[in-house]
């Protein structure tokens, strides 16, 4: 059972098809843990040119999944909502496993440093409980 559910991660995120990314949440604790699910399917739209006849999904959206499941939390944490947190640098990417149609997703992401206008996150994306890629992110708010 999803503890945030399609709609409510719509409410959290500005992103819509085809660059959300993130379709439940099945894990928060609301502090500094969060776990997001992303069933992965042939219908994806970067699957047309990467690669044909060979779907693997691109490692650069492997990481917005991640980022956007830390935007996620960074909303439940820092009860800003309708504040966007703009993804500001990557660290530390890893792919170790190819990502295809069929896969799903297990996005786990912990907050590392949290200050008033930036935040440090480290994602893991895990196929089958295996570390498929990780990397450390860093957010930033802008006053408006």
């Amino acid at each position: 059972m999803a503890l945030i559910e399609i709609t409510d991660v719509m409410d959290i995120l500005p992103h819509r098809f085809p660059m959300l990314l993130v379709d439940r949440v099945i894990e928060c604790d609301y502090k500094e843990r969060i776990v997001g699910i992303k069933n992965v399917t042939v219908n994806e739209p970067f699957f047309q040119g990467h690669f044909p006849g060979n779907p693997v999904m691109p490692g650069v959206i492997q990481v917005e999944a991640m980022a956007q499941v830390g935007g996620i939390l960074l909303n439940q944490v820092t009860d800003r909502n309708g504040d966007i947190a703009y993804f500001l640098a990557i660290d530390r990417a890893r792919f170790r496993k190819i990502i295809r149609p069929g896969d799903q997703m297990r996005i786990e992401v912990v907050l590392l440093k949290n200050r008033t206008n930036m935040a440090k996150l480290h994602g893991q994306v895990l196929v089958d409980g295996e570390l498929a890629s990780e990397a450390d992110l860093m957010f930033g708010r802008k006053d408006d």
